[in-house]
């Protein structure tokens, strides 16, 4: 097993979390990821995330079930705004940003920016 970047691993736990319609245990969202990573590891991340205001929880059992309490594309583009207010020179961030997009993500870029006008 490879280890992940880091902040992948937890970006793969809000992303099951907001596919998921209801509240899921540890080992339920343990089930949905790839490469099984520790239970203890899943535990660590949803304790960090909820001290972050990003998950609920209810106790189910012995144990807890959490809930995403902010929409995916609210929080992609609240990391995609911290990363950018911290970077020393913005426009050079943003410009690698464009240059990596593809076709479409950039169609959707220039949509979004229409929009705007």
């Amino acid at each position: 097993m490879t280890r992940r970047k880091l902040g992948q691993l937890e970006a793969e736990v809000l992303a099951v979390l907001a596919g998921a319609d209801a509240f899921l245990s540890t080992s339920e969202l343990r089930e949905r990821l790839d490469g099984a990573p520790a239970h203890t590891t899943i535990n660590t991340i949803l304790f960090r995330l909820l001290d972050k205001g990003l998950v609920i929880r209810e106790r189910r059992g012995r144990g807890f079930a959490y809930r995403l309490t902010a929409n995916e594309s609210g929080l992609a583009a609240e990391r995609m705004f911290g990363h950018l207010r911290l970077a020393h020179d913005p426009s050079d961030v943003l410009s690698h940003f464009v240059h990596g997009l593809s076709p479409a993500e950039e169609a959707a870029l220039r949509a979004v920016l229409d929009d705007r006008s």
